[in-house]
């Protein structure tokens, strides 16, 4: 069992990593993306009718690729203070509880994106030509990564693993 945890936290780390690339991808394609809109605006006097949408559907994937890089690497916001009063054995039911809260979040995240994406998909995006429901996509994604990455720290802990509880840095998540 831990031999297969091992090798999936490696495989982990590699999803991350690629998520991470998604997301700073999108991050800068959106800000080139609104970098000609304003050029077109302001300097050509034509605006592109495209740009806006597709700005915001590259919003969307970095926002929750970064959302799922974030819960992978502990890096996202959190309210750390009891941690540091409180014994071992506590700590780590905390953690749980709080693993448990995270996961349930994500398999709302690709519940609710699917229903979205479903009920969506007949309209079509007219700047893009596209259904309406891909727009949808990002949270569907990004919610499958928190709940892969949120259940694997949750069987880590109980397989003992985490008998510390380390956080996973930038440093650990490139390995």
């Amino acid at each position: 069992m831990r031999t297969f945890l091992e090798n999936l936290a490696g495989l982990l780390n590699r999803v991350n990593k690629v998520a991470l690339w998604l997301s700073g991808i999108c991050l800068v394609a959106m800000t080139i993306v609104i970098t000609y809109q304003v050029f077109g605006r302001y300097v050509l006097n034509a605006t592109p009718s495209w740009a806006e949408a597709l700005s915001i559907s590259l919003m969307g994937w970095f926002v929750f690729l970064g959302a799922a890089v974030g819960v992978r690497e502990r890096t996202h916001l959190g309210f750390d203070v009891l941690l540091y009063v409180l014994p071992p054995t506590a700590k780590v039911v905390l953690r749980m509880i709080a693993d448990i809260a995270v996961l349930a979040f994500g398999v709302g995240m690709v519940y609710y994106g699917a229903a979205l994406a479903i009920k969506t998909w007949s309209a079509t995006r007219p700047t893009l030509g596209i259904p309406d429901g891909v727009s949808y996509f990002p949270l569907i994604v990004g919610g499958v990564l928190v709940c892969l990455f949120t259940f694997t720290r949750i069987v880590e802990r109980l397989a003992g693993m985490r008998p510390d509880d380390e956080e996973i840095t930038h440093s650990s998540a490139g390995a």
